[in-house]
């Protein structure tokens, strides 16, 4: 967990220098200041372009997977219900065979004469 933790605290430190980086890089270029804030907006409308777009397909992937789960639980739910029809009829056939066994000893030995003391 602490590997997560480092990696995830990496990446954080990478985007950030990263975004740092670049607006260093803008700031200190040989362009105007009109154009370094064209670029700056039209960058900005593009990542936010980018991140709406991936916003999106995330939405439709997480629909998608809780579709699936409702499939695979609706399964599973079936399954189990057939295993329990199933098991309650193996259950009755051997309760009445063994309540016949029961009753077949039980009428033997009433047909017995009675034991003399």
């Amino acid at each position: 967990m602490a590997e997560r933790d480092d990696f995830g605290a990496f990446v954080i430190g990478f985007i950030v220098g990263a975004v740092s980086g670049a607006v260093t890089a803008l700031l200190l270029a040989p362009q105007s200041g009109e154009e370094t804030r064209t670029y700056i907006k039209e960058k900005a409308i593009e990542i936010g372009d980018t991140a709406s777009k991936t916003i999106n397909e995330t939405y439709e992937q997480a629909q998608v997977s809780a579709n699936d789960a409702v499939k695979r639980a609706e399964h599973v739910l079936a399954d189990a219900k057939k295993q329990a029809a199933e098991l309650t009829e193996k259950g009755k056939t051997v309760y009445e065979q063994q309540k016949s066994k029961i009753v077949s000893t039980l009428s033997k030995s009433s047909e017995l004469p009675p034991a003399e003391g």
